[in-house]
């Protein structure tokens, strides 16, 4: 394979699904990618994205290969902490919370986000955007239906509020809080961003990116955010100089819109 094959393999993925690979670091995603096409028995990557144009199911797979579905409740609970006891009095005066979980994947982190909140905001005041550009991961996020082994990390008090274990021996989310999300589709390089949010959840994806496609993302979520509001970001991820797109670091890992 040489590179101006994988080129020529990111410009008919881009007309196909409107995805541009060229803004998610080039050798991961060049090695993850050739991985799955060798498996499904391709050799080249033309014939692989002529199968693609015709197969949705391995359509679907691909998108769900490249956008890296990695996600659990309460992931790096501190974080948590954080947001409920310090974040928290900074952006919510009592009314209501406009939050937005981008690239929420299989919505462990929004569902996360509302059982953090829920001790100290009454959940209908809460709205709550959730998206990701895979079909795939959102079927599953809207579902929210999970395993027992992914449901571990979870209080007891947290899990018997929150879920009912079903016949199967899986633990769905109680309509109560899953009625509280809106979960759509969203492309963080190409679609429009919401506006006047309090909050911005988005961890552990942007490592994922070209520092290129880093930067324009971090200015339209600091666009995106009402003056007051908070952008979150991952363990893995952070802002270098936020003060240039109007943010300022208040926690590590939480930046406030001036």
């Amino acid at each position: 394979m040489t590179q101006n094959n994988f080129d020529w393999f990111m410009d008919q993925f881009y007309r196909l699904t409107g995805v541009d690979l060229r803004e998610y670091k080039r050798q991961q995603m060049e090695r993850r990618l050739t991985s799955l096409r060798d498996r499904r028995g391709f050799s080249t990557f033309e014939e692989y994205i002529h199968a693609v144009s015709r197969d949705s199911d391995l359509l679907a797979e691909l998108v769900d290969r490249m956008t890296i579905n990695v996600s659990e409740f309460f992931r790096n609970e501190v974080r948590w902490e954080t947001l409920v006891q310090r974040v928290l009095p900074k952006i919510y005066s009592g009314s209501s919370l406009k939050i937005w979980s981008a690239a929420c994947s299989t919505g462990q982190e929004p569902y996360t986000i509302l059982m953090a909140l829920s001790s100290k905001v009454a959940l209908p005041s809460i709205s709550l955007l959730a998206t990701d550009i895979d079909d795939r991961a959102l079927s599953i996020a809207t579902a929210g239906e999970y395993q027992a082994e992914l449901v571990k990390g979870i209080p007891p008090e947290i899990l018997s509020k929150f879920f009912k274990k079903t016949d199967s021996g899986q633990f769905r989310v109680e309509t109560n809080l899953r009625e509280r999300i809106t979960f759509r589709k969203h492309n963080l390089l190409s679609d429009t961003y919401p506006s006047e949010l309090d909050l911005i959840v988005c961890r552990n994806v942007l490592i994922y990116f070209t520092d290129e496609a880093k930067a324009q993302i971090y200015q339209k979520f600091a666009r995106s955010l009402r003056k007051g509001g908070v952008l979150f970001l991952g363990s893995t991820e952070q802002i270098f100089h936020p003060e240039e797109i109007g943010l300022r670091q208040i926690e590590p890992f939480f930046y406030q819109k001036g």
